[in-house]
Formats: C-alpha cells, sequence, structure tokens
C-alpha cells in the first residue's frame, strides 16, 4: 500500500471505508426447500427475489430445489426463505452420482435424493473404503471363477 493510498483512506470522506466495504461474487446458490403445490412454489419464489443482488430465480417443484444467482450470499438466501416462507430450507446436499467415488456407502446413499444424485458427504468415516490397489485386484482376480485363465490347479 503506497503514501498516496494511505492519505487517500484518512481523507475519505465518502462515508463509508472502501477497505470494509467488499464487493460481492456472482454466484449460484441452489438451496432444498420441500415445495408441494403451485402455492408453495409462488410463495418461494417471491420470498427470495425481493432481495437485493438476486438476478434469476429458478424453482424446481419436482426436486424440490430453488436455484438462485446473483451477488448474495448462500447463508442469507437459506435464512430469507426460512424465515419468509415458514419452511425449513437448506444448502442444496446432492451432489451427481458420477463425482462421489462410494456412492453406495452408508453416508452418502439417500434414498430421498432426486435421480441421479447422492448426499454430499465430506465424512472421514467414509475414506476406509479406499479403492482396492493392483496388487490386491490381481490376487482376488487370480482365484475367480469368471477369469477362465485364473488357475490351473483346480
Amino acid at each position: 500500500m503506497g503514501v498516496l493510498d494511505h492519505f487517500s483512506d484518512l481523507f475519505d470522506c465518502s462515508g463509508a471505508s472502501s477497505k470494509y466495504n467488499k464487493r460481492k461474487q456472482l454466484q449460484t446458490v441452489e438451496v432444498k426447500v420441500r415445495i408441494d403445490c403451485e402455492g408453495c412454489e409462488r410463495k418461494v419464489k417471491r420470498s427470495v427475489e425481493g432481495m437485493r443482488g438476486v438476478k434469476q430465480v429458478i424453482v424446481e417443484r419436482k426436486a424440490n430445489k430453488v436455484t438462485v444467482t446473483g451477488y448474495v450470499e448462500p447463508k442469507k438466501v437459506v435464512a430469507r426463505i426460512a424465515h419468509r416462507t415458514g419452511k425449513k430450507a437448506e444448502i442444496w446436499p446432492y451432489v451427481p452420482y458420477d463425482v462421489v467415488a462410494h456412492p453406495y456407502a452408508a453416508g452418502t446413499y439417500d434414498k430421498k435424493a432426486p435421480a441421479g444424485y447422492v448426499r454430499r458427504s465430506d465424512d472421514p468415516q467414509v475414506s476406509y473404503l479406499a479403492r482396492a490397489s493392483s496388487t490386491e485386484v490381481r490376487y482376488t482376480t487370480a482365484f475367480s471363477d469368471e477369469n477362465p485363465q485364473a488357475c490351473s490347479i483346480m
């Protein structure tokens, strides 16, 4: 920070300090909310449209998902939906099926998830399900019934 920047901060007459006023990033926030009917859909959409910085709101009723695009903070969007509608709202907890290493592990599989999605888990309990190494794969397939060249002893 140069001398001129320091002096301009000292003699700033704008009322708000530019140091503390950070600009928000354009981002997409996905929220899970239970939406039963068209009335619920309208209520959720109107509760978020009035927020400052919101550019677009997309409601997917079948997936119980609200996608908000704009200069907003995710926590504030969730709090606003929960306060205005009286419904339980949370950040979208699902990720695509292909992203997760073990989609049927106890912490990730969820019956209520939409098709093609599993629950996001950063749980260290699931890490013990690491992929088998190539040596382990060779030993397990060496005595397999599906491998015709596996073992000639039998």
